[in-house]
């Protein structure tokens, strides 16, 4: 194995181990702040956003379903996280925010790993930084194309079966039209 292909291999399972501990994290963080996990992601989502999203851009932002996009933001609503608001430009749309103080109520739960990461951050000089930020543009990049290809499949997979479904109940109903009828019995 030369050089290279043992740096990608060591490369490669550090990002395995990297995903897990930071999913692992993100459960825990979830399960302090009485919430799921993707709620945690999503008002995370929310806060980098510059304006308000409707619950359709929620769902494609977060990959969910919309039926899963909409529940999940009737959780937040519950739990005072998010609000929603009527959009000024479209009175028939309905766009979600975060409500007022949201975040600073997750604050103390987030203090003590944001320093830590602030700490870890301040050991790179400013070189190592801008790869460390064109490798986190690259990757997230890479993380919601392979996510959008999922949804992509997953639905192509509901529309074949809705497909075989029908397919099946109308050769049902070709073969029952044309069998001698039994009777009743």
């Amino acid at each position: 194995m030369s050089d290279r292909e043992e740096l990608l291999r060591q490369v490669a399972d550090e990002s395995r181990r990297h995903y897990a501990s930071w999913t692992l994290f993100n459960q825990k963080m979830a399960d302090r702040l009485g919430l799921h996990p993707t709620d945690v992601q999503c008002l995370n989502l929310l806060d980098l956003e510059p304006e308000p999203l409707t619950t359709g851009q929620i769902a494609a932002l977060t990959g969910l379903t919309p039926g899963s996009a909409t529940r999940l933001v009737d959780r937040l609503t519950k739990a005072g996280l998010v609000e929603r608001r009527a959009d000024p430009a479209d009175r028939r749309r309905t766009l979600v925010a975060l409500a007022p103080g949201a975040l600073s109520g997750l604050g103390d739960a987030w203090e003590a790993p944001g320093n830590a990461y602030d700490d870890l951050l301040a050991t790179f000089d400013d070189g190592e930084l801008a790869t460390i930020r064109t490798y986190f543009r690259r990757v997230g990049a890479l993380g919601r194309a392979q996510s959008d290809r999922l949804t992509a499949e997953a639905q192509a997979a509901r529309e074949g079966h809705a497909r075989q479904d029908s397919e099946r109940a109308r050769g049902s109903a070709d073969q029952s039209a044309n069998s001698p009828s039994r009777g009743p019995y």
